[in-house]
């Protein structure tokens, strides 16, 4: 597991089962962001979800607190059917307030050193068609289209692909 970052009043670290619901919480803030429409209701209870992503013995969730609040989350782990090297980034949210302050830039460098620590080598994730700010935001990170992975018609989502820098690197 990744030890825990701090940088000033910020922490990143490994999330616990507790936490939940203010994870839940905030992933509705980021995801309204995006659709237009309102955030589809698919009956989805989030905040068990997020408690199953955590007790995942095979996945990590990494969240950014900052003064005893969490403002961005970061859920990963290997796809199924995916290779021992390959990670898939599930969620990737900042609090919609503190967007641009670098708080993704640190989550998202926060990944990759987990990623490496883990031996992945490709990390692969898809993003709504509709939301520009993150598909700029992952492409300033190095993500690019995943050519394995074209969107079909229809769609809406845009699949991407990054590698992993070794160490060094």
């Amino acid at each position: 597991m990744i030890s825990d970052r701090v940088t000033g009043s910020r922490v990143i670290r490994t999330a616990v089962a507790a936490e939940a619901e203010a994870i839940a919480d905030l992933h509705l803030r980021a995801r309204s962001t995006y659709y237009p429409d309102g955030v589809p209701q698919d009956g989805t209870d989030w905040g068990a979800a997020w408690r199953g992503a955590v007790e995942r013995p095979d996945g990590h969730v990494l969240c950014v607190v900052e003064r005893g609040a969490i403002v961005a989350i970061a859920s990963f782990r290997v796809p199924e059917g995916g290779g021992a090297d390959t990670v898939k980034l599930y969620q990737f949210h900042v609090d919609p307030d503190r967007w641009r302050s670098g708080m993704g830039t640190a989550l998202h460098a926060a990944c990759v050193e987990q990623w490496r620590a883990d031996g992945r080598r490709v990390a692969v994730l898809d993003v709504h068609v509709d939301n520009e700010r993150a598909q700029a935001f992952y492409a300033r990170q190095g993500w690019i289209p995943d050519p394995e992975n074209p969107p079909a018609e229809g769609d809406h989502h845009l699949f991407l692909r990054y590698a992993v820098p070794t160490a060094g690197e």
